[in-house]
């Protein structure tokens, strides 16, 4: 299994339904940040948060398992081996990641408890 890396692309706010739906105030997600970067393989990464990870997770699980070696969909979603653009499922206030299969070996990092 390989590490995929995660890098935040982009944090929005759909101003006209935040503006219908949304409480006073409302903003872009406070979690996450344009340009920051995790590494994630079987397990979400440290910081990272739980509902984009719940988005994203079956992504980076493919990618870890060498999806990355073709094209996703067929290959008419994106153009580039080993890519996935995907988002959380905030509907409000989207993140837009990138995540991208990388050569680096994963090693589980924790004792499984039985």
């Amino acid at each position: 299994m390989k590490k995929v890396k995660v890098t935040v692309l982009k944090t929005t706010l759909d101003k006209e339904l935040a503006k219908e739906y949304g409480v006073k105030g409302l903003t872009a997600c406070p979690m996450m940040e344009k340009g920051q970067v995790f590494y994630a393989d079987y397990a979400k990464p440290e910081g990272f948060c739980d509902e984009a990870w719940k988005a994203i997770y079956q992504y980076v699980f493919a990618l870890a398992h060498g999806a990355g070696n073709g094209l996703f969909y067929y290959g008419d979603w994106i153009r580039e081996p080993g890519v996935a653009i995907c988002s959380c499922n905030d509907g409000l206030r989207p993140v837009i990641f990138k995540l991208e299969a990388t050569d680096e070996e994963s090693n589980i990092e924790y004792t499984p408890v039985r």
